[in-house]
């Protein structure tokens, strides 16, 4: 149940949404639409018991379906807990009909990711005040192939240590200054049993299929 107050700040984000610069086919235009805000009308009206006792009288009274009340409403999903690991899937297949096939379409990711426009105004570990929950890229996985065969290779950063994420792993704290030596590293290419070094802008070309960022802010 809702109070009227936190129905007002429902829709509420720590970051200004609209002040983003969405590129499409980026993962962050993915999130925008993903967490996007949704009208919910005609068949999929919401069952209202406010609406329906007040028409109805008490549920324990209503006898058939037909006298419940159904009204428009607006629904939006955003992140209420900021995990110390983000981990992305993207979808990499498309259906149609009863076929599927795989979608190599190049999905553009940053090394670092800002997920306030995507998180509720009362995320529950974010400091108050806080606009920003910033993440750093440190692994990818990449599939080559088709949806009936392929091969599995992976990016990973070698880095410093993230206090940050050890101070929210261990004592669910977060400091309050990002880390720009957690950010830095060098990045691997492993396949198989081959590692080879690697640089950044060819881990951000890749087709990644799951991405891993850790927490700095």
């Amino acid at each position: 149940e809702l109070s009227p107050e936190d129905s007002e700040t429902a829709f509420f984000t720590l970051a200004n949404r609209e002040d983003l610069n969405l590129e499409e086919g980026s993962v962050q235009y993915c999130l925008y639409q993903f967490t996007r805000n949704e009208k919910l009308t005609e068949t999929n009206k919401l069952l209202c018991d406010v609406c329906t006792q007040m028409h109805y009288g008490p549920k324990k009274n209503i006898k058939s379906e037909k006298k419940y009340v159904y009204t428009n409403a607006r629904k939006q999903m955003l992140i209420s807990l900021a995990p110390p690991v983000l981990t992305l899937h993207l979808k990499r297949f498309q259906q149609g009909g009863f076929n599927l096939r795989k979608v190599n379409k190049h999905v553009k990711f940053p090394e670092v990711i800002d997920l306030a426009p995507f998180c509720t105004a009362k995320c529950k570990n974010v400091a108050e005040g806080e606009t920003k929950v910033l993440y750093s890229l440190y692994g990818v996985v990449e599939h080559s192939g088709t949806m009936r065969s392929g091969h599995y290779t992976a990016y990973a950063k070698m880095r410093n240590m993230n206090n940050n994420l050890s101070d929210l792993v261990l004592r669910g704290q977060v400091a309050q200054a990002v880390e720009t030596e957690a950010v830095k590293g060098q990045w691997f290419h492993i396949s198989d049993t081959h590692v080879q070094a690697v640089s950044a802008a060819k881990v951000l070309n890749s087709q990644a299929y799951l991405l891993f960022y850790e927490r700095l802010l």
